[in-house]
């Protein structure tokens, strides 16, 4: 029987493993890149946050016509081609040492990295059934989060010996993840591209669909989630609670060793767009509850009552983050044409480097400038988003009766076919 934390032999187990690679690379470059830029380039904080909103605006954007590309010309052979590029640009940062090329180069990885996710995505649609698509994705940010604190670990003890050459060996490192990545997405079986577009049928009809925009939008008002925990929180602490400082640290440990437990476990109560629905609605709701006990720490008597109620909030928000996932996972795939899946999650994915642009910005004005209130209007604003959900999707369902639907659909594959890789000879 399988493990809930080992996928399904076949292309589960394949996308899973590709997963744990790339993000294992990316969190030890995580770590140590700022320090890099800063310590070894000379570069200052300012010109990094600039470079890098630059950088993932453009690449949000970028992953709408490389998943166009992926389904025009076939999933699997657009990421294997998008690790390689991924790892190129990576390895393009050992010899940045000034502004301008860093910009040119984080805008190159940041597209690569955006075009690599909607081609996975559309490679995982191509592969999986529909009622296992969400239980794969599932695995596949399980074994992310298991990859990202590994490698986190290692930029950690990078950190401690803080020189050039040890900087640069975690480059190589994240540089040869995305290769093996590459070599993992070899594995898998090819996906036929999608047939040519009709006469008069626009090569990005994602850029027209108004109901799929109104769920990108909305997602992307819920992934705020990602700022208020990566940035709000550790400032929130340290400024406005007598909590100890460590309980920063303990809290990403926390939302981490969750996700990796129960990610996949919580999917599978998502069968459908019903289900999905509901579960967004949900995360809605425990999101107004995790930001009215962090709106609570403000008013703890002394450093200890106030750090459980930091924890007890910070248990809220993963939950409500898990919830979310696995609904906007479903309703990604299950609103999104067969033969478009590529583009159509390529939009729907630009609510993440969305969220991390705009989120720091919006969410350090309304919590650290209004503190406990401000945490409330959060709140109602996760809750207002999780209940749009439904209506969206049922008038996102309206326009499939129509012309969507009509839509040739590309022939699905019998992951049932694909040989097993176990997760231990990913290379």
């Amino acid at each position: 029987m399988t493990s809930r934390f080992v996928p399904p032999a076949g292309a589960p187990r394949v996308l899973a493993t590709a997963q744990l690679a790339g993000s294992f690379g990316d969190g030890a470059f995580l770590v140590c890149s700022a320090l890099f830029f800063i310590r070894v380039v000379g570069m200052s904080p300012g010109q990094i946050g600039v470079g890098l909103t630059i950088a993932w605006a453009i690449g949000s954007f970028a992953g709408v016509p490389l998943g166009a590309l992926a389904d025009r010309r076939g999933p699997r052979g657009t990421a294997i081609l998008l690790a390689v590029a991924t790892a190129g640009s990576v390895g393009a940062f050992l010899t940045v040492r000034s502004f301008l090329p860093f910009v040119l180069v984080a805008c190159l990885y940041a597209s690569f990295q955006s075009g690599l996710g909607a081609a996975r995505q559309a490679l995982l649609a191509g592969l999986v059934e529909p009622d296992r698509r969400t239980e794969a994705r599932a695995y596949m940010q399980s074994t992310a989060n298991a990859g990202l604190a590994i490698g986190a670990a290692l930029g950690g003890l990078t950190l401690q010996f803080d020189t050039e050459g040890a900087y640069l060996a975690i480059f190589a490192v994240d540089a040869v993840a995305f290769l093996v990545t590459g070599v993992v997405l070899t594995r898998l079986p090819s996906v036929a591209p999608a047939p040519p577009t009709a006469g008069g049928e626009p090569r990005l009809a994602v850029l027209r669909d108004r109901p799929y925009a109104v769920l990108t939008l909305i997602n992307t008002v819920m992934l705020l989630y990602m700022p208020m925990l990566s940035l709000v929180m550790p400032l929130w602490v340290v400024e406005r609670t007598d909590a100890p400082r460590w309980l920063v640290s303990a809290m990403l440990v926390i939302n981490t060793v969750c996700v990796v437990l129960f990610q996949v476990r919580i999917a599978r109560g998502v069968t459908g767009l019903r289900s999905a629905t509901r579960f967004v609605r949900l995360a809605g709701l425990v999101m107004l509850a995790c930001c009215a006990v962090f709106a609570l720490s403000a008013y703890g008597a002394s450093a200890w009552p106030t750090a459980l109620i930091l924890l007890a909030g910070v248990v809220l928000q993963v939950v409500g983050e898990m919830f979310l996932a696995a609904g906007a996972w479903e309703i990604s795939f299950g609103l999104a044409p067969d033969r478009q899946q590529g583009q159509y999650q390529g939009f729907f994915g630009m609510g993440i480097p969305l969220a991390r642009m705009l989120g720091p910005v919006l969410l350090t004005t309304l919590v650290m400038g209004w503190g406990a209130p401000g945490w409330l209007v959060l709140g109602v604003v996760f809750l207002a988003a999780g209940l749009a959900m439904a209506p969206a999707v049922r008038w996102a369902e309206r326009t499939r009766s129509g012309s969507l639907s009509l839509l040739p659909e590309a022939t699905p594959v019998d992951s049932s076919r694909i040989p097993a890789v176990p997760l231990t000879d990913a290379p």
